[in-house]
């Protein structure tokens, strides 16, 4: 048994633990970005149109429309937006490869430098250099994590990236038209869903982020209310008979 055994044990015991939040951003951004500006997207633009004084059927259009050109709009946008920072990703982990293979003896060094700014001695720091430098995996894995401040090996998926993103901007989307479509064509009733839903969506990303869940629903509901006050505003303006 190790020292440090004990001490874990007896840190357990006393009810230390802990676990981090994924903070990789691989589907909670796109999840979160896309039900967001689904939902103020839409709502905005259903805000809009009713303000106008157009017709329900126009509406409906507007708001189905604006569901499908935006989901695919957001899922096609964060799956080329993933895909090119994968590919800058692995270009330059190619570099990397390269300055290994042709300058082993300088990347350890630079290795050695950098556990020497952690804190370590420089005995202990090439000593710890030549161990990570014996495989060449490892030694290529830390540098970029050092360099890029990415782990090449772990990137987020395009494919799952952009399929959330799209589903989650088609949620949000539907929410405020659902009235319409369900028989209910009422603008009220529509930003009451709205409201609704910016609040307990900001609070879910709060509780996913660790911020204080009412503020974060607040901040949510002004921001998009603000967006949907506007929209609306400008539906009345311009639809309204001039002259």
């Amino acid at each position: 048994m190790t020292e440090t055994a004990p001490v874990l044990e007896a840190a357990l015991a006393g009810g230390w633990n802990h676990r981090h939040r994924d903070v990789s951003g691989g589907w909670l951004r796109p999840t979160v970005f896309g039900a967001v500006d689904g939902l103020v997207t839409n709502a905005s633009l259903i805000a809009g149109v009713d303000g106008g004084g157009v017709s329900t059927h126009a509406i409906v259009l507007t708001g189905l429309a604006g569901l499908v050109a935006g989901a695919f709009s957001m899922g096609t946008g964060e799956y080329v937006s993933v895909t090119n920072q994968n590919e800058l990703v692995h270009a330059e982990v190619a570099v990397e490869r390269t300055m290994h293979a042709r300058f082993p003896a300088a990347e350890q060094a630079e290795l050695t430098d950098t556990f020497v700014s952690y804190g370590a001695d420089a005995d202990t720091a090439a000593t710890m250099a030549a161990a990570v430098s014996a495989d060449p995996d490892t030694a290529l894995r830390f540098h970029t994590r050092e360099e890029l401040g990415v782990d090449h090996e772990d990137l987020p998926s395009p494919v799952v990236a952009g399929a959330a993103s799209l589903a989650a901007f088609s949620i949000g989307a539907l929410l405020p038209l659902l009235p319409y479509l369900v028989g209910v064509p009422v603008l009220s009733v529509a930003m009451v869903i709205t409201v609704v839903a910016l609040v307990v969506g900001g609070m879910v990303v709060g509780r996913l982020t660790g911020r204080p869940l009412l503020r974060s629903g607040l901040r949510q509901l002004g921001l998009g209310g603000a967006a949907v006050l506007i929209t609306y505003g400008l539906g009345r303006l311009i639809g309204s008979p001039v002259g």
